[in-house]
């Protein structure tokens, strides 16, 4: 649980210039993965099974290389505390946020589906290139207060937070205003979860089903947040059309696009994604 104290520690931190809490990333790498093994099992377990052809040395090279940039990504998430919006515009660019005024132009809100991949957090920053609402989904934390918290810090840049469970509900009643509504795809989740199987990085995957079935209620347009890492503390975000028109979509077809998409980002550059996640810790009965 986190404190009153540990919040006003993570407020004081966050006032710190970026090249600081970097030095700070370098030895929090040194206690995560050399000392305590943070979920060391974890990621050496999902690397294999995901990398079954590759060496252990290999696949140990991009366990180190996500573990630092795994440091770096909690200490940026600090830095969400308080961070200027000219920094952080600077430190994350929306490379073609025209796309988002065309669909905005024909009375279109849209889904932007993303993954953890690169630094997820900074997405509900699309409210710094547009005025619409920005609907970030998301699954309520066990801590109300960090949940409270957390809520405060995300939604600083023209964001409301909506939980999963009610985002049918909540994108509704939205529907007279163009929005954009945010939903990470890769989350994991539980039995009773509407969901489909697939093969996702060598494994079989049970992936939410929330992204298609709201498309395809509301029709709205799908994009993809494709984050790329240009250098320690730099990002850009591309939105990637993937179904323009979902109720003409086949039966998962806007579900395996979204999750081919992530899928061929994380072979590309795999220490971007969150490896130490039990992504694959509930097994289904389909």
């Amino acid at each position: 649980m986190l404190t009153r104290l540990g919040i006003l520690v993570l407020q004081l931190f966050s006032l710190l210039p970026l090249r600081i809490l970097y030095l700070l990333s370098d030895f929090l790498y040194v206690v995560l993965y050399h000392g305590v093994k943070y979920r060391r099992a974890v990621v050496d377990e999902n690397l294999a099974k995901a990398f079954p052809n590759k060496s252990e040395t290999e696949r140990k090279i991009i366990a180190r290389k996500y573990y630092r940039y795994l440091c770096d990504l909690i200490l940026e998430s600090v830095k969400m505390i308080s961070i200027s919006k000219a920094e952080a515009m600077e430190r994350f660019k929306f490379v073609n946020p025209e796309l988002l005024e065309e669909y905005f132009s024909k009375n279109k809100s849209v889904i932007a589906a993303a993954g953890h991949y690169g630094n997820w957090e900074m997405a509900s920053n699309i409210g710094l290139v547009t005025d619409k609402k920005i609907l970030v989904v998301y699954k309520p934390l066990s801590d109300p207060q960090f949940e409270h918290f957390l809520k405060k810090v995300r939604s600083r840049f023209n964001a409301k937070l909506i939980r999963m469970k009610t985002s049918f509900r909540d994108i509704l009643s939205h529907r007279k205003e163009c929005t954009v509504s945010i939903i990470v795809s890769d989350q994991t989740p539980v039995p009773g979860d509407s969901v489909c199987f697939t093969t996702f990085l060598n494994q079989k995957t049970a992936v939410f089903l929330g992204i298609e079935k709201l498309a395809k209620a509301y029709d709205y347009p799908v994009l993809f947040c494709d984050v790329k890492v240009v250098k320690r503390g730099y990002y850009t975000c591309e939105f990637v059309p993937l179904v323009d028109e979902p109720k003409l979509a086949s039966d998962l077809e806007i579900t395996e696009a979204h999750v081919r998409h992530l899928e061929k980002k994380i072979y590309e550059q795999p220490e971007y994604w969150i490896w130490s996640h039990k992504r694959w810790k509930h097994h289904f009965n389909n």
